[in-house]
């Protein structure tokens, strides 16, 4: 898979997703197998260059290269200025957000309710494509509504444009993330252009990746929400797709030592205050499943001290582990019974 002159290691891409893609959750999926994660967006609005969370998002240091950086807007001049300010702090591939249903951005004008406006998606690729020396990217939905599915001519003039590669949702902008992800658009835009197509949508195992990119034809495919507290899909899935077998699921005890890490890296890149909060929702996806995790997520988000947070959850997995050698010593002697 390459992007521009950025040859990724493999075909698996992280989804940017608002207030998950920051730069320690990003840095964690590459080491975990992704080949390349695209950070949450950046709004064009050049007022907001000065903010703390824009600062934040433009933070990529000791990020693996290439460093994707993802900016919203529905303005082409300043959308094209948005670019070349990423670009000169940083980043190697500037991805044009077409995607995102949420009505704070879709009111705008910005998101997947571009791809209402042909005419203005041309504006609005050609202007960032020829305002800097970076290869672009576009992310879009299979269009607005399930009358209304104009994937292929959107990816038509991305092609035209100059776009290098084009990730694209398997729902419509009014599907939001309700129902199915389909994967017959993206087999058609495939079809239709030459430049590379990232699939995305409902990609949660190492099976329906493989699905997927067999099906559609896709040259590498995207995931987001099944990554939350999941870094080690990427692995998996790269595994299984080289050999077709199953990686062990990760233990207990892994699953600690990530989490922690991760953590870790929230407190360090936001401070206490904010990153004590973010961590919150980090440890709800990491620890769901286990045993007795609503209790613990519940006790866990009233606190307010890094110290409590990082206690509770080596409490919690040290419970793990001893639930874990209860029921290796009850399976060994229900064995020994029926041995007897």
């Amino acid at each position: 898979m390459r992007i521009g002159p950025y040859e990724l290691k493999n075909n698996l891409i992280v989804a940017p997703m608002a207030g998950v893609t920051d730069r320690p959750f990003r840095m964690l999926c590459k080491r975990m197998g992704a080949g390349m994660a695209v950070s949450e967006m950046v709004a064009s609005n050049s007022l907001l260059y000065g903010s703390e969370k824009t600062k934040r998002r433009a933070n990529h240091e000791g990020e693996v290269d290439p460093i994707s950086v993802q900016i919203v807007g529905a303005d082409p001049k300043m959308l094209a200025e948005a670019a070349k300010y990423n670009v000169d702090h940083g980043a190697q591939i500037i991805d044009i957000n077409m995607g995102c249903p949420a009505k704070k951005i879709c009111n705008v004008m910005a998101g997947s309710a571009l791809l209402q406006n042909e005419p203005l998606v041309a504006k609005l690729l050609e202007a960032v494509v020829g305002a800097v020396n970076a290869p672009v990217t576009l992310k879009i939905r299979t269009g607005w509504d399930t009358h209304n599915r104009n994937a292929v001519r959107i990816a038509q003039i991305a092609e035209a444009s100059g776009i290098q590669a084009l990730a694209i949702h398997g729902r419509t902008r009014a599907c939001a993330y309700t129902g199915d992800a389909e994967y017959d658009t993206i087999r058609a835009v495939k079809a239709s252009v030459t430049i590379p197509i990232i699939a995305n949508g409902d990609i949660t195992t190492p099976e329906k990746a493989r699905y997927v990119l067999q099906y559609s034809g896709a040259d590498a495919v995207m995931i987001g929400r099944a990554a939350q507290g999941r870094p080690w899909l990427f692995r998996e899935i790269e595994h299984f797709l080289q050999t077709g077998e199953h990686m062990p699921s990760p233990e207990v005890s892994e699953i600690h030592r990530v989490l922690l890490a991760h953590v870790v890296e929230l407190y360090d890149f936001y401070g206490e205050h904010t990153g004590l909060r973010i961590a919150r929702k980090h440890i709800s996806w990491y620890t769901k499943g286990l045993a007795g995790s609503a209790h613990f997520r519940h006790q866990m988000n009233q606190l307010e001290s890094v110290a409590e947070q990082h206690a509770a959850v080596d409490e919690f997995f040290a419970e793990q582990a001893a639930r874990g050698l209860q029921l290796r010593y009850l399976d060994n002697v229900s064995l020994e019974g029926l041995a007897a």
